[in-house]
């Protein structure tokens, strides 16, 4: 009997809080629930804000199943995980644990401060697929742009932080790249410090 499929594990991150009617929370929700109907698993800070709305999002997929939502925590304590994750992580790592969040196989960003940045510049430096919301915040202002100059897939020309209007947009283009995203950064070479 051959091993299963794994299922890939796509980070969402943006805003740890948002107003109860934001549209950046109706936007994360649909986010989530749009990527587990496409076969992926979620994963996030596991905190509140987009995590939670997109968590809640995945949980009501039809095709969700237990374990489909994965928080990695900045605190030792599990029990600050929003209530629909089902698998925690705490790494007592405070910020650093978005580096962890960044090693997804893919990365979807909406809108975001300070915390989101270092999500999506991790994911840039360790060659992951990238996807920002056009929203307000670092979503916004990095769609459709390159971090750096550094060539991270010399046959990918259009190599950058990839934007979308809407999730469908966003899954739609992590369905169709991932498969291209297949590169792992192994170790920064002597004298290229960035």
């Amino acid at each position: 009997m051959g091993k299963p499929a794994s299922r890939a594990l796509v980070a969402v991150v943006g805003d740890a809080s948002l107003p109860a009617r934001s549209p950046k929370r109706r936007l994360s929700y649909e986010l989530g629930r749009l990527l587990v109907d496409a076969g992926f698993r979620l994963l996030s800070g596991g905190l509140g804000g987009v995590m939670e709305a997109a968590s809640r999002g995945a949980r009501s997929s039809p095709r969700y199943r237990p374990g489909d939502v994965v928080g990695i925590l900045p605190s030792s304590d599990p029990s600050t995980a929003n209530r629909y994750v089902d698998i925690v992580i705490p790494t007592g790592l405070d910020l650093g644990r978005n580096m962890l969040v960044a090693q997804a196989s893919a990365v979807v960003a909406v809108g975001g401060g300070a915390g989101t940045l270092s999500e999506i510049a991790f994911a840039w430096i360790h060659r992951r697929l990238i996807v920002a919301l056009r929203v307000d915040g670092w979503s916004g202002r990095l769609a459709d742009e390159r971090i750096d100059e550094r060539v991270r897939y010399p046959s990918l020309q259009d190599d950058l932080v990839y934007g979308a209007d809407s999730a469908i947009e966003a899954v739609s283009l992590v369905t169709r790249l991932l498969p291209v995203y297949t590169r792992r950064h192994r170790a920064i070479p002597p004298g290229d410090a960035r």
